[in-house]
């Protein structure tokens, strides 16, 4: 592993932490939001949504953007609007202008999810790619183990609101990293000029691309099952089994440990049996798991200890998936690669808000709902990965 890559991974992973922490952090507070603004669970519930739609709409604009003005102007502008939304969010006074404030905040995150990925397809293709994107993952780890912690810990001291100031100083030291270590990828000659019918013909190429949309909605189901565990699981861990916030934490940090630990095997894997296969066999893991899983809850024995057990095998399995269809999504559209890291990150955060949608109204404050949920994605991305599995075949080890 070379200095370069190592130094790109970890300001590439700082920066994409922004976004993970302004969810992660958020985690714990659900349930003292909801009292404290004596609103509902649901209402609570749909700050993430709102986030989540934002996050994925706003991707649309800022990949064209970049690939016309290059990497960096639109990571200062997403991150100023990240600001004045976390501003918004620690002095709503009602759960409405929190539901509005959030939205903002999902406006500017959407930019730390959308560069970083075109910054690695600037530089990198195939295994390298995987290998640095496995590295970003690292680096992002820090927040799904370590934010629900620290965001307990801000409830505990000042309350709930104080993680939104805490994430103003993260997205502040995020503005530095990108003025001062962060070099320019995407040089001048390379650029594309962005417009209503280049928007329209790189979107065209993208959607009618079947590669590019099975590998998207493969790692799009992977992900709504994460916001569908994110959207349920402070209520259940809480409700149902009692853990105190920081109980509910340190569970979610070993369910996020599965999946940051495997992604680091994916490129080794990749250059054995090829990145194709590797996504195949993964997902087939994935869905067996969350079908074991919900097999046990439908039979009323699933207790926290199971819960926690399979969801940490079956994220372990999307540790090998997100990053590798995110890396295959990328590699035939290197001209538009920050378009195609826009339509593609939209599409996932679609299918994310489409199942929050959908599982919302069955939740009941246990465990079986959630369960469901995330079954469902995976027999969706399993569907997928046979429809997919020929077409990414071809990218063998090299």
């Amino acid at each position: 592993m070379s200095a370069g890559m190592l130094r790109s991974a970890v300001i590439l992973g700082l920066l994409a932490c922004v976004g993970p922490l302004s969810i992660d952090m958020y985690l714990p507070a659900l349930p003292s939001i909801a009292d404290g603004l004596g609103t509902t669970v649901a209402s609570v519930q749909m700050t993430l949504t709102v986030f989540f739609i934002a996050f994925g709409a706003a991707q649309l604009v800022y990949g064209p953007v970049a690939d016309q003005v290059g990497r960096k102007p639109p990571l200062y502008f997403g991150l100023a609007i990240f600001i004045i939304g976390s501003v918004g969010c620690a002095f709503a006074p009602n759960i409405e202008t929190l539901t509005a404030a959030r939205f903002v905040q999902g406006l500017g995150a959407a930019v730390v999810m959308v560069i970083p990925r075109a910054i690695i397809r600037d530089l990198h293709t195939g295994v390298q790619a995987t290998r640095l994107m496995a590295l970003i993952m690292l680096v992002i780890s820090v927040s799904p183990m370590l934010a629900p912690l620290a965001g307990s810990g801000m409830i505990l001291l000042a309350g709930w609101r104080a993680i939104f100031g805490l994430l103003c100083v993260a997205a502040v030291f995020s503005l530095l990293l990108t003025g001062f270590m962060l070099p320019e990828t995407l040089k001048a000659e390379n650029r594309v000029v962005f417009n209503g019918r280049s928007f329209l013909r790189g979107s065209r190429t993208l959607l009618t691309d079947p590669e590019f949309m099975g590998l998207t909605f493969i790692g799009g189901f992977g992900m709504a099952s994460f916001f569908v565990f994110i959207a349920s699981a402070s209520f259940v861990y809480t409700g149902q089994f009692g853990l105190t916030p920081t109980g509910f934490s340190l569970a979610f940090a070993v369910n996020a440990f599965g999946f940051f630990a495997a992604s680091q095997a994916a490129a080794g894997l990749g250059r054995r049996i090829g990145m194709g296969r590797m996504v195949s066999y993964a997902v087939a893991g994935f869905a067996l798991f969350a079908l074991i899983l919900l097999a046990i809850a439908l039979a009323g024995h699933a207790t926290l200890f199971v819960i926690i057990g399979l969801l940490f095998a079956a994220n372990a399995c999307l540790g090998l998936v997100i990053p590798t269809t995110m890396v295959l999504a990328l590699e035939n559209h290197g001209d538009i690669a920050g378009l195609a890291s826009s339509l593609g990150g939209t599409l996932q955060m679609v299918a994310g808000g489409a199942m929050i949608a959908v599982a919302s109204p069955f939740f009941d404050g246990t465990a079986t709902p959630m369960i469901a949920a995330i079954a469902l994605c995976a027999i969706a991305a399993l569907i997928l990965s046979f429809v997919t599995a020929a077409k990414v075949s071809a990218h063998q080890p090299g």
